[in-house]
């Protein structure tokens, strides 16, 4: 890794908070930072009809092209521009669009699942795992996949209880032992927030 960029992870369960903690690192960086979310690399299925589509799990680590998350991180690492793809969460693949991201002195890497792969975490500099209660968690994510997903609220009880539920578990809470630093409640725990940030431009001002 090069001494000049700080690659910074920011792991938990569906609807923990990490968005609200990662759009608080941005704004105190502005510029200064890439975000490459974990979820933008699910793996391409234009080739799966949309049933097919409907059955996959995407909580477990098959589902995500990791081997091309790892390289564009390393891309940036580099000081080269990456193209992220665009996922549909509405078509459950791919889309044709790609986004790009070009390198900035921190990388803030997002997901689920991100401290589950041995090759993610030897690229993070700083881990930090946002933790919520499980009621809170779903919660959250009841509202958002109705409101920004076009769920059902029948189709999102079905998938946290049959997918959601036994991955976090199994793939994502024991993670969080790896994490420096864990963030209770999420985005509403501004003093966690502020200690990770303090954290972030300390590691910058002593390179």
């Amino acid at each position: 890794m090069s001494d000049e960029v700080l690659v910074v992870g920011i792991a938990g369960g569906s609807g923990s908070g990490k968005t609200t903690v990662v759009r608080s690192v941005s704004q105190a960086f502005g510029d200064a930072v890439a975000v490459l979310e974990h979820d933008a690399y699910y793996r391409d299925q234009s080739h799966l009809s949309f049933e097919e589509r409907l059955k996959t799990n995407y909580d477990h680590p098959f589902a995500f092209d990791t081997d091309l998350y790892i390289s564009h991180i390393e891309t940036l690492i580099e000081g080269k521009p990456v193209e992220k793809p665009v996922y549909s969460f509405e078509s459950y693949t791919r889309t044709p669009q790609t986004e790009r991201v070009d390198p900035a002195p921190v990388i803030v890497l997002e997901g689920i699942l991100i401290l589950e792969d041995p090759r993610l975490r030897a690229l993070m500099d700083i881990k930090a795992y946002v933790d919520a209660d499980p009621d809170v968690r779903f919660i959250r994510r009841l509202m958002r996949d109705i409101k920004e997903r076009g769920r059902t609220v029948d189709s999102v009880v079905e998938q946290y209880l049959d997918v959601v539920r036994p991955m976090h578990l199994q793939f994502v809470e024991p993670n969080k032992r790896y994490a420096d630093f864990i963030i209770p409640e999420g985005g509403f725990n501004q003093v966690a927030i502020e200690l990770l940030i303090a954290r972030l431009k300390s590691a910058i001002s002593s390179d």
